[in-house]
């Protein structure tokens, strides 16, 4: 490692020396500043005993969790679920505060009362509601950036396997995408569109104030999995420059501020959630039934071969799905100690057979106070381990939707039966298996100390350490035959970060200013192994548990291989905001990050950020007006990118033994070993950047019950990185990484958000409302033709190129031939765009675009006494998708061999059976779509009318139904798909590859608090 960096990583220790010196300082009491005058003890005193009931002032109901404590002390309590409480204070002269989420915080005098009944009034300003920023909170009153708070009531309901999944459709300007239907499997997630070649759209998640890696953890998994969403408290996401700044180079794809759940003083609760969700296939592809394929395969010319079976293969591979969902909760806390313990178990069956996903979770959230609450000490700690099993997804989907269905599935005994001219999908599942067993580990101590009032001193140290084994089996077997074969890789993540950083709050006269300074270092270590073995004996001894049956191990078949990554990540970064009068509102931000990842010429980048808002609704011209809230907010900001390979601003070399790479040293044919280049040094390559503006309005109507929000953005992602070929051919490298000058990629759009919620005396409390992203991306300046970002599969079509990167074009364009028809032979044609007389790739054309323009959602919510109704809806438009399913399979030369297809195959009635079906826009589609994402019914019992809230305080069932429709022109298994087809790392967006199907499902659940 360079002097450079090693002399930058020397402040890591010296920071962290900083923090145990002032710590040690606090320690040893030395006086800065509080009140030296302290209480004396109560000797003998008996305190008072105060009862009553907290309800909302509008519809009498009343509010469980509402906190309730002694003004002054640590006594205190919180409602139960019929909103009562009980309370002890030290005498006559106590004051109880009353504070709720969403309320004005009210206050009220003991003297001679025992039982005291408070109407808390909903406050339309939202001015308690804090939201997560990042290295502290703010109100929201007081955001001047792009920022979207989601809390737990709000969230997504169903099966849910990761936080993505929460968000869905619940914040402008972010698409969640689902990749496939398998349990577990990746989300993909962009905020504001796609800025990046090689970088991804992924954003940078942050749980508790530990910034994650995005790597994988092991296996086809989403490495989110391991998160228990009922752990969940609030998901704040960052969208624009000025909000995500303070996080530089690792903010330019938005950040994701993950918070799990606290305790609360004054109370102990313990909470039992169980759910069991049944799911089936949600739309199966409309392949040929046996009576309908015994008439389709001679239609069109073809021999049929009926062995008189009537086998659905769709149904054969797939399930009814059963998924367990068990959770205890407990959380309280007594004076200065808080707790919050969780212990989670699910188990989840996938409608593809033999798919299986369990998780086991943990997890103590910890909150002590000390020396006078000057110290603060938070802990929080999360377990989890998950087992994945998975089938052969895309093999077997491919045999099931092509085999014969006139072919029995089982044999006379039962068996999956044996062909010699096909595969039984059903044989697949016995003799295939993938199973990944992954431990993780993530937690972090942060201790705050009040160096003075105003001046408060934080430490955070957290680690994050996952390990994987995956085992790849495939079973020894006669017929058909097969040698068997076991390979085995093991997975191991590391990440640590410590950060030291002071806050300064102070409030004068008409002014409040905080102020943040701090320093970042963090470390991550990556590592994998994998080996191999073949040829295992037919017996009832799998491979997985005895390895060393194996008979073949060769270097050409089953050679060791592995990697080892690290990377390191140091930064300065300082944040200010100012506010006068409550209205008027500044916010500047810088970090400065240096990162491994990048060359001796460019480690370092800076990332600064400006933001101001106008709260116009707090002016005096604006009071009496029916505007309960009005903010103008604009920023500009500028953020980086660092997601890309490590080690590329190296030399690297290879090593082997091939003609390649040497020559023979004599009249022998035996080659020596030889060394060449396989990347040129480039220490030049510098940070991507995203520069973004943005300008947005906030408003509130009718005392806070109609409100929303307004926000124009534009991002533009410059110094693209990007392996590209040497413009010189005589080079000893094929290809070399770099900053491509002046191509630019750009996301603009307008966000619209849009509530109204409103509450009756009645007891009817009701809302509706929506989000609505239009987007527009954009590559410009690209010095190449097209890059290429994703490929075919299938016969005849394996790397034929599907989309790129087109100047001009958005990211994600489908770079086809343009389908006409077909030519009095029944051959395909297709439109010759040059017009010299020949259709080569040279005439492929920019067909649309996988990125949708317009992303909406829609929900709505009822509730009567003990009821209430959930629905939300989400949907997108202008965006394309290709069926490369269909393509490799859906056309009339394969039906005609004996392969079932669907009816799209018999589409063209001019087609020839002979005709080839090539990559073009003949499979392109459209991927609008409209979803019933969830829909949920629930009723909470009046505990204390049964007569068990002494026991039960807290008791509700609910019905849930998940993906229960969905309108769309496209006839594949489902619209909303991305089958990674990535070419050279390049992102591929938009391709449909016999991807897993997904579920509808229906959840029954129970929670019980006690």
């Amino acid at each position: 490692m360079n002097q450079k960096l090693l002399k930058n990583r020397l402040l890591s220790p010296l920071f962290t020396k900083l923090s145990v010196t002032i710590l040690l300082f606090a320690f040893l009491g030395v006086d800065v500043g509080f009140a030296k005058n302290q209480p004396t003890a109560r000797i003998n005193a008996i305190d008072i005993t105060v009862k009553g009931k907290v309800t909302d002032a509008e519809t009498g109901d009343g509010l469980p969790g509402v906190s309730v404590t002694a003004k002054g002390s640590t006594k205190g309590a919180i409602t139960d679920g019929n909103g009562e409480y009980t309370i002890a204070v030290p005498d006559s002269k106590a004051v109880l505060v009353f504070s709720y989420v969403g309320y004005t915080p009210q206050e009220v005098n003991v003297g001679s009362q025992t039982q005291i009944n408070v109407q808390l009034k909903s406050d339309s300003k939202t001015l308690s509601e804090v939201v997560v920023v990042g290295y502290g909170t703010a109100k929201k009153t007081d955001i001047t950036g792009a920022v979207k708070s989601v809390r737990s009531e709000e969230f997504n309901k169903g099966i849910i396997n990761s936080p993505e999944q929460l968000l869905q459709g619940k914040v402008a300007g972010v698409n969640v995408t689902s990749a496939s239907g398998e349990p577990g499997s990746a989300q993909n997630i962009s905020i504001r569109g796609p800025g990046g070649v090689r970088t991804g759209s992924t954003p940078l998640f942050v749980v508790d104030g530990l910034a994650l890696d995005n790597s994988g953890t092991g296996g086809a998994m989403n490495p989110l999995t391991f998160l228990n969403p009922q752990d969940i408290e609030t998901i704040d996401v960052l969208k624009d420059a000025s909000a995500t700044a303070i996080y530089g180079a690792r903010g330019a794809n938005g950040v994701v501020l993950i918070t799990t759940k606290k305790g609360k003083a004054g109370s102990s609760s313990m909470n039992y959630s169980a759910s069991l969700g049944i799911s089936e296939i949600a739309r199966a592809l409309p392949v040929y039934t046996a009576d309908e394929y015994r008439k389709a395969v001679p239609s069109v010319g073809g021999v049929l071969e009926d062995l008189k079976g009537n086998t659905d293969w769709q149904k054969e591979i797939t399930r009814t799905a059963y998924t367990q969902n068990h959770n205890l909760t407990m959380g309280g806390g007594a004076g200065k100690l808080t707790y919050y313990a969780s212990f989670g178990a699910q188990k989840q069956e996938g409608i593809l057979k033999n798919n299986d996903l369990n998780r086991y979770t943990g997890r103590i959230n910890v909150n002590q106070k000390f020396w006078e609450d000057r110290l603060s000490v938070d802990v929080n700690l999360n377990a989890t381990f998950t087992t994945n099993m998975r089938p052969p997804i895309g093999s077997m989907i491919g045999n099931a939707i092509s085999v014969n269905p006139t072919y029995p599935a089982l044999d006379a005994n039962g068996n999956p039966a044996v062909y010699p001219n096909l595969v039984n999908p059903l044989v697949s599942l016995k003799l295939e298996k993938d199973i990944t067993k992954t431990n993780r580990l993530i937690g972090n101590i942060s201790p705050s100390l009040k160096i003075t009032k105003d001046l408060t001193y934080r430490l955070n140290y957290g680690i994050d350490n996952s390990n994987s084994v995956r085992d790849l089996e495939s079973l020894p077997n006669a017929v058909p035959l097969q040698d068997g074969r076991l390979e085995t890789i093991y997975t191991n993540n590391s990440n640590s970060l410590i950060e030291n950083y002071l806050t300064y709050t102070k409030d004068f006269n008409n002014h409040s200013l905080t102020a943040l300074v701090g320093h970042s270092y963090q470390k991550f270590f990556l590592q994998g192994r994998s080996s191999s073995i073949n040829k295992f004996p037919i017996s009832d001894i799998e491979p997985i548990y005895n390895p060393g049956l194996g008979q073949e191990l060769t270097l050409a078949n089953n050679k060791p291989s592995g990697y080892a990554l690290k990377n390191e990540l140091q930064s300065f970064f300082s944040r200010v905001n100012y506010s006068f009068k409550d209205k008027y509102l500044l916010t500047a931000t810088v970090r400065a990050d240096g990162s491994s990842k990048f060359g001796d010429n460019n480690k370092y980048g800076i990332f600064p950020s400006f933001a101001a808002g106008w709260r116009i609704s707090e002016e005096a011209f604006m009071k009496g007006s029916p505007v309960s809230n009005l903010k103008l907010r604009a920023g500009w900001g500028q953020t980086g990118n660092q997601e890309i390979p490590s080690k590329i601003t190296q030399a690297l070399f290879t090593s082997t033994v091939s003609a390649a790479t040497s020559y023979p040293l004599n009249s022998s044919s035996v080659y020596p070993a030889g060394t060449t280049y396989s990347r040129l040094a480039n220490p030049d390559i510098q940070w991507e950047v995203s520069t973004q503006t943005n300008l947005g309005l906030d408003f509130g109507f009718l005392n806070g019950a109609l409100s929303g929000s307004v926000d124009y953005f534009n991002k533009v992602s410059s110094d693209i990185l990007l392996e590209v070929i040497p413009s010189d051919p005589v080079q000893p490298a094929g290809t070399f990484w770099t900053n491509v000058k002046d191509m630019n990629i750009t996301n603009k759009g307008l966000e619209i958000e849009l509530a109204y919620r409103q509450k009756t005396n009645s007891g009817l409390n009701y809302g509706i409302g929506g989000n609505v992203t239009f987007i527009r991306n954009k590559v410009t300046n690209s010095p190449y033709s097209v890059i290429p970002s994703g490929s075919a599969s299938g016969s005849g079509l394996t790397s034929a190129t599907i989309n790129g990167y087109l100047s001009g074009e958005p990211i994600g364009t489908f770079f086809l031939k343009d389908f006409t028809g077909f030519d009095d032979k029944g051959l395909s044609t297709y439109r010759d765009v040059d017009g010299d007389g020949l259709v080569t790739d040279k005439d492929r054309i920019a067909a649309g675009s996988a990125l949708p323009t317009m992303q909406y959602n829609f929900f709505g919510n009822i509730g009567y006494k003990g009821f209430d109704l959930i629905v939300n809806f989400n949907g997108v438009r202008g965006n394309k998708i290709y069926d490369n399913t269909a393509n490799s399979n859906f056309y009339k030369l394969r039906l005609s061999k004996g392969i079932n297809t669907t009816p799209e195959a018999v589409k063209y009635a001019n087609e020839s059976t002979n005709n080839s079906a090539p990559v073009s826009t003949r499979f392109l589609k459209d991927g609008a779509f409209l979803r019933l994402n969830n829909l949920a019914l629930g009723y909470s019992f009046n505990t204390k009318a049964l007569g068990i809230d002494k026991y039960i305080p807290a008791l509700r069932l609910s019905v849930t139904g998940q993906n229960l429709f969905v309108i769309t022109k496209y006839d594949g298994y489902d619209p909303e798909v991305n089958t990674d087809r990535t070419i050279n790392g390049i992102s591929s967006y938009g391709i449909d590859y016999l991807s897993y199907p997904k579920a509808k499902s229906i959840i029954f659940g129970l929670n019980v608090s006690f």
